[in-house]
C-alpha cells in the first residue's frame, strides 16, 4: 500500500487573499495529530524571509496562484511554541515573562544593528525592528490552546492570557495577521 500525499499548499493562496482584513486572524483549529505544527512549519516556509522555499511549493498548488511570488519569502516570522514555554514554567505570568523576554532576545540578536527605545516592550522592539526594516512579521502561534487548557482556571489566568495576546497582536501596521 502506497503513501497518500495531499497538498495543502491552497491554504496559503486564502492566507494571502485575507492578508491585512479582519479575516486575516486564522484559528487552524483541528484535532491531536491532524497536522497543525506541519500547516505552521508550511506557513513558515512560504513566508519567511529567512527561507529560499521557491523550490520546495514548485508544483504545488500554490505555485499556481496569481499572488505566488509576491508573498513568497517576503515577512519577518515569529513562529512560536507555547507548549515549549508552558513545559518551562509553573504558572502563567511566569510563562508569559519567559516569552516575552525569549522573543525580545531573539530579536535584539538578530536586528543588532536596530536602535532599540525600550528593549524590555516587545510591543516597541517589533515596531522598532519594521520601522527599520519595512518588512511586517506574520505570527505563527503553535500549541495556542496549551494556555487556555492549562491556565484559564481563573478569570485572572484567562485574563493575563487575552491581555497579553491582545496588546502584542492587535492589527498594527508591522503585522501581516497573526495565526
Amino acid at each position: 500500500m502506497g503513501v497518500c500525499q495531499v497538498d495543502k499548499t491552497e491554504m496559503l493562496e486564502y492566507t494571502n487573499k485575507v492578508m491585512n482584513t479582519l479575516q486575516g486572524y486564522i484559528c487552524n483549529s483541528r484535532p491531536r495529530r491532524f497536522g497543525k505544527s506541519i500547516t505552521a512549519n508550511m506557513l513558515t516556509a512560504y513566508y519567511s524571509k529567512g527561507c529560499d522555499s521557491q523550490d520546495l511549493f514548485a508544483g504545488l498548488k500554490i505555485s499556481e496562484a496569481s499572488d505566488f511570488k509576491k508573498h513568497l519569502n517576503q515577512y519577518d516570522v515569529l513562529k512560536i511554541n507555547m507548549q515549549e514555554f508552558l513545559s518551562a514554567t509553573n504558572d502563567i505570568e511566569h510563562m508569559l515573562k519567559m516569552l516575552n523576554e525569549y522573543l525580545i532576545f531573539d530579536l535584539k540578536e538578530q536586528y543588532g544593528q536596530v536602535r532599540f527605545r525600550d528593549e524590555k516592550n516587545l510591543v516597541q522592539v517589533m515596531k522598532d525592528v519594521y520601522s527599520y526594516t519595512k518588512h511586517p512579521f506574520v505570527i505563527l502561534i503553535d500549541e495556542w490552546d496549551c494556555l487556555f487548557r492549562e491556565y484559564s482556571r481563573t478569570r485572572r489566568h484567562r485574563k493575563n492570557i487575552l491581555i497579553f495576546l491582545d496588546s502584542g497582536l492587535k492589527t498594527k501596521s508591522m503585522l501581516r495577521w497573526p495565526i
